[in-house]
């Protein structure tokens, strides 16, 4: 997606070889109407499946899962990483741990929203190890409901998880996947 590998080079910062800063219009500021195209892009790339749900990992993924579902029409769940009173009884869960962060939070979905029989597209901001889209595969497994697919926003290809996820037969569309970064430059894969 030509208009988000632009983006990226325009205000996203490397911080290292391995973490790529874009908090100014991904996960801290968000640039709306580039989350709208990002939610149109992912809606196309789904175009042949029949999803009921779309699930993703707070914070950073609620906002592309968001204008994804306005697209499809379609309810947005988000797993939380933490309790809260609300939601104490009745969830999905499973451990994920953070490669940015570098801590390790259990994810829970109230039973209430996700059900056996859905079809549910899963959404995040980053792939990197695959961490979290192995945790949020499990909790849709755990409902006895279908993965048909994943949409990442931007994939470090140079990290094993998008890998490792295809290897074993997972749907993984991603919007843009570096393939190396430094200070002075990010290379992005080519796609078909």
């Amino acid at each position: 997606m030509q208009s988000l590998e632009n983006k990226i080079r325009e205000v996203g910062k490397v911080l290292s070889p391995i973490v790529l800063k874009v908090d100014a219009f991904l996960n801290h500021q968000i640039d709306a109407a580039l989350m709208k195209a990002v939610g149109e892009e992912f809606a196309a790339r789904f175009s042949d499946v029949k999803a009921t749900k779309i699930l993703t990992l707070e914070s950073s993924g609620i906002a592309p899962a968001t204008m994804l579902g306005l697209v499809l029409g379609l309810p947005v769940i988000f797993a939380r990483k933490r309790k809260s009173l609300t939601l104490s009884d009745n969830l999905l869960s499973a451990t994920v741990h953070s490669f940015t962060k570098n801590v390790t939070s259990e994810i829970s979905v109230s039973r209430d929203f996700l059900k056996a029989g859905d079809q549910v597209i899963i959404i995040d901001d980053f792939l990197a190890n695959g961490e979290a889209v192995r945790g949020l595969l499990s909790v849709v497994e755990q409902a006895d409901a279908t993965a048909v697919g994943v949409g990442i926003v931007i994939e470090k290809g140079f990290q094993h998880g998008g890998k490792e996820l295809r290897e074993k037969g997972v749907r993984v569309e991603s919007l843009a996947i570096v393939d190396s970064m430094d200070v002075d430059h990010i290379t992005f894969r080519q796609q078909d």
